[in-house]
């Protein structure tokens, strides 16, 4: 016996499912990660080589109190509902450069962006039409 698809409205209904648990889910690895870069719940693992140099100077430069805070703003906005897009934006921006540093310098660290990237995008596909201004062309 085959099942049924789901009708129209339980599919959107499910889909609804499907992003708020998406954002809630990026909400708090944000706002955890965040926080683990000022209160260090998460112990360091050894760093050596170009890792080590690389983190050295953030932290040396406190440039990583800003990469912090922005995470853990943004996951505050997440975990609110509030100024979502605004949250998806700013975390656009800190997930390029996450990327960046696993690709170049520790990409056995990779599997953890990627799947927090799947969900900035099932999020901002959910407010897509919001992101639409930012792409508009102003007339010549």
């Amino acid at each position: 016996m085959r099942s049924k698809a789901p009708a129209p409205k339980e599919r959107l209904g499910i889909v609804k499912i499907v992003v708020l648990a998406a954002r809630i889910l990026l909400g708090l690895a944000f706002l955890i990660f965040g926080l683990n870069g000022f209160l260090h719940f998460f112990p360091a693992p050894p760093m050596s080589g170009l890792v080590a140099t690389f983190l050295g100077v953030l932290a040396s430069s406190h440039y990583y109190v800003l990469i912090f805070a922005v995470q853990a703003i943004a996951g505050i906005l997440l975990l609110t509902d509030q100024y979502v897009t605004l949250a998806l934006t700013m975390l656009a921006a800190v997930l390029a450069n996450i990327f960046t540093f696993h690709i170049t310098m520790q990409p056995q660290g990779l599997p953890l962006p990627i799947v927090v990237t799947v969900l900035w995008f099932i999020v901002a596909w959910s407010r897509r039409s919001q992101f639409a201004a930012l792409l508009a062309r102003k007339p010549i």
